[in-house]
């Protein structure tokens, strides 16, 4: 332009933003942390899932030799069966989440678009997936044994999972909230003792102190409903009930997880 003219303003335009991205949704979130966690830890966690099923045999194999029979059988081979999965899904989870959280690995999932509850819910379903193969190793070879009827085996189909939950829950919370990586790994290493001393002991030989420990820990109502299932006649309603509280602890045992995760996540 020349010296003086001006140009004449345009229409004035009017600057809005981008349009957000969608929030990620739970279940394809979930399933996407899911696949990712067992592809990770298949490899790393074979052998451990072959020593807490060994150890799991050997017990039975060291109990053989003072239970013979009856209500004592039923406890051994059950909580035998459920400490694969206490193993698994509350030792070796306390320790990945206070090893993450140690090493700044939950920094990485917090810049992910993918909902804390998808990454408890993930790693936790991951981790229990793997002790289905080693409880079910357990629970026959205990059955054989210790001559108890395989006829409602199938039980193991609803203990895994919502067993599987509730200690994957404890093992995931203990992880995120331990201040230090070497407490988170002594949580989980407790945690599994206390399975292995209340659950494979036959609760009638227990101390009343003990006894009232025993009913607090959640794995014990997977073992109660796994050794009901081997009676001839199994008392069903019984066998609900234990597993409607290992489903109640399951969600509040992984609402706390994700609390934790959140918690952890933002410092």
């Amino acid at each position: 332009m020349s010296g003086g003219q001006t140009r004449a303003p345009g229409p004035a335009r009017s600057v809005e933003g981008a349009p957000l991205a969608p929030a990620p949704r739970l279940l394809p979130a979930l399933a996407a942390v899911y696949r990712a966690q067992l592809s990770r830890a298949r490899v790393a966690r074979i052998p451990l899932l072959f020593v807490a099923t060994f150890q799991s045999v050997g017990i039975m194999v060291l109990m053989r030799g003072v239970v013979d029979g009856g209500e004592a059988a039923r406890a051994v081979v059950a909580g035998s069966s459920v400490l694969v999965v206490a193993f698994v899904a509350l030792n070796l989870l306390a320790q990945y989440f206070g090893q993450l959280r140690a090493g700044g690995g939950l920094d990485h999932y917090a810049t992910l678009p993918v909902p804390p509850a998808a990454v408890v819910l993930g790693a936790a379903g991951a981790y229990a997936s793997f002790t289905v193969p080693g409880t079910a190793v357990t629970a026959v070879t205990g059955s054989v044994l210790f001559g108890l009827p395989m006829a409602h085996l199938w039980v193991l189909v609803a203990v895994v999972p919502l067993a599987g939950a509730a200690l994957a829950g404890l093992g995931a919370a203990i992880g995120l909230l331990a201040p230090r990586q070497e407490l988170a790994t002594l949580g989980g290493q407790l945690g599994m003792s206390a399975a292995l001393l209340l659950g494979v002991l036959p609760a009638g030989h227990l101390p009343q102190p003990v006894a009232w420990a025993r009913d607090l820990l959640p794995s014990t109502y997977g073992v109660e409903a796994l050794a009901h299932s081997y009676d001839a006649h199994p008392d069903w309603l019984r066998v609900v009930a234990d597993l409607g509280v290992c489903a109640a602890v399951g969600v509040v045992s992984l609402a706390v997880a994700t609390w934790a995760y959140r918690r952890a996540a933002v410092r």
